[in-house]
């Protein structure tokens, strides 16, 4: 799980080139691209209960 915007960067980039995340056995089609990440730094929401 990523935590961190470092964090999340790194999980899409490990995404995009397809070494952490495995393979799909049985989609035909090409891999979906990981959404892009916006161009500020991200910023943590917090939690309310």
């Amino acid at each position: 799980m990523a935590r961190t915007g470092e964090e999340i960067g790194q999980a899409r980039e490990e995404w995009m080139n397809g070494d952490r995340f495995g393979t799909v056995h049985g989609y035909d089609g090409a891999p979906i691209p990981a959404p892009a990440l916006p161009p500020v730094p991200l910023k943590a929401r917090g939690r309310e209960r």
